[in-house]
């Protein structure tokens, strides 16, 4: 078979991720694969915050319009960045086993979340991040935060942000976790939909690549980001509204916990729902109906009614 031409934004984890999907599929079929990079409306805009840019799947537009070309046969993608709709010809035929979910802490001189100062600067791009940060400690001072992962650690030694915020799948990925300085619990902040999985995207009409990337595919990990996904779905509209989920399995099948907040964190909500693996998607849908019912959605009509995860 000719080499697979595997798409992926330039940045130094996007990278490793397409390499970490290449050496699998080397693995598992003996195919040779060759990485083509391509230039994402997110990369263009390195100075302005995601919530500005104006546009959804603002990191993978420019991957899924090659892919319909017909330029390259894959594209490998961090979930989190991934719109609830994929467009039409197009599809994931995996999505492969989830790493940490969690996000981590990284100051500039080691001290942990609860013991920084008062009004420190704390270097996030997400309004998730910024919102449960603002829950927890108020008195600290979320200032935004571009640029790819070895960029923001520049920043924060440089001493332009007292602390930033980070997935820690990225930073393991990229073997940094040495510079990690706390591990986030769940219970502070929750992770964005889909945080911690690569998902794979072919088109429907080559069913040749679409069927060796399924051989990634982690059933468990699907299910998880399914619950999630739908979840987004029910809540989702046009602008910009944190919103953290973690969906795991369990003895008794998929666990879904969520919350909705106000960019400065005073309004939140948190719930969870559960059910048979099967039933992810309806178990996301249940839990955005809870929530919109519970008040959910005042919060997004007071924030400019959409989802940023």
């Amino acid at each position: 078979m000719k080499a697979l031409r595997i798409g992926s934004r330039g940045s130094a984890l996007a990278l490793w991720q397409a390499n970490h999907i290449r050496a699998r599929l080397a693995n598992l079929h003996g195919i040779e694969s060759e990485i083509v990079r391509i230039h994402t409306s997110g990369d263009h805009f390195q100075g302005a915050a995601i919530s500005q840019i104006g546009m959804k799947g603002v990191f993978i537009k420019e991957l899924e319009d090659a892919l319909l070309a017909g330029t390259i046969d894959l594209a490998v993608h961090s979930m989190k960045d991934v719109p609830t709709e994929t467009p039409q010809g197009l599809a994931f035929p995996a999505i492969s086993k989830r790493e940490d979910v969690r996000d981590c802490f990284i100051s500039r001189r080691g001290v942990g979340l609860e013991k920084l100062a008062a009004g420190s600067r704390v270097g996030t791009s997400s309004l998730r991040r910024q919102a449960q940060l603002l829950l927890h400690r108020p008195d600290l001072q979320p200032v935004e935060l571009r640029g790819n992962v070895d960029t923001r650690m520049k920043k924060v030694a440089a001493g332009a942000y007292d602390a930033i915020i980070l997935a820690k799948a990225g930073v393991d990925r990229l073997g940094m976790s040495e510079k990690i300085t706390e591990v986030l619990s769940t219970e502070i902040m929750l992770p964005a939909v889909g945080q911690g999985a690569l998902g794979i995207e072919t088109r429907e009409a080559d069913p040749e690549t679409s069927n060796l990337v399924a051989a990634l595919d982690d059933e468990g990990t699907r299910s998880c980001v399914t619950a999630e996904r739908a979840l987004l779905r029910e809540l989702e509209g046009g602008c910009q509204v944190p919103l953290g989920a973690w969906a795991r399995l369990g003895a008794g099948g998929v666990l879904l916990e969520a919350c909705v907040l106000s960019p400065d964190g005073k309004e939140h909500l948190r719930r969870e729902q559960s059910g048979p693996a099967e039933d992810a998607e309806k178990i996301g849908i249940r839990l955005g109906q809870i929530l919109l019912e519970a008040g959910a959605d005042r919060i997004l009509r007071l924030a400019g009614r959409g989802v940023e995860n």
